[in-house]
């Protein structure tokens, strides 16, 4: 379950993400990889 961390909650808005902006994150996350090796971590983007 999600904690909320606003004390009044009338006083919050919804934001709704750009479809490009999803896509965005989408495409990214897919990209990215992370490889560990003796205790590191490496993150590379495949693009």
């Amino acid at each position: 379950m999600e904690k909320l961390y606003t004390k009044n909650q009338n006083n919050t808005k919804v934001v709704k993400a750009k479809p490009e902006t999803i896509q965005f994150l989408l495409s990214y996350s897919k990209s990215l990889n992370v490889t560990e090796a003796k205790g590191l971590q490496f993150e590379t983007n495949l693009n």
